[in-house]
């Protein structure tokens, strides 16, 4: 008995492995994006922002964007941010446009940075920034990224 157990782990292995597997197809079907970014706006209550990128992807690809940032929390200020941000990986850049749930924290008197995390399905965009202005504040939106 012991004997056909010990044959069987060498099946399981294999089978439980599989599952983990991903083609190199696969793997190589996805790219990383990254994109550079300016945005200016104000806020009381609630925050309008909007702004420019550049997005490049680890597969050549390149994109001038439109970014518009609409939110509401506790927040006042006015202030001008350039930033970077870190795309989870994708498929093509056109999985990039559209609309992201924004959860956001920014402060500064003078000199402000901004931090944001971002989610549309199975897509994440972390930015962060710093720039100049007079705000502070949380807020909880959406950030729209469209072709320019």
């Amino acid at each position: 008995m012991t004997t056909q157990f010990f044959r069987f782990i060498p099946l399981l292995a294999l089978s439980v492995g599989g599952l983990f597997f991903v083609s190199p197809a696969a793997a190589q079907s996805l790219t990383s994006c990254t994109m550079t970014y300016k945005l200016s706006g104000w806020s009381l209550v609630y925050k309008q922002y909007d702004g420019l990128g550049n997005i490049s992807c680890s597969n050549g690809q390149r994109a001038q964007v439109a970014l518009a940032s609409k939110s509401i929390g506790f927040t006042i200020g006015k202030s001008e941010i350039e930033g970077t941000g870190v795309f989870s990986e994708v498929r093509n850049l056109n999985e990039i446009y559209g609309s992201f749930v924004a959860f956001e924290g920014h402060a500064g008197a003078t000199k402000s940075i901004d931090g944001q995390l971002l989610t549309r399905g199975e897509i994440s965009l972390a930015l962060s920034g710093k720039g100049r202005g007079i705000d502070i504040g949380v807020t909880l939106g959406a950030l729209t990224i469209s072709p320019r």
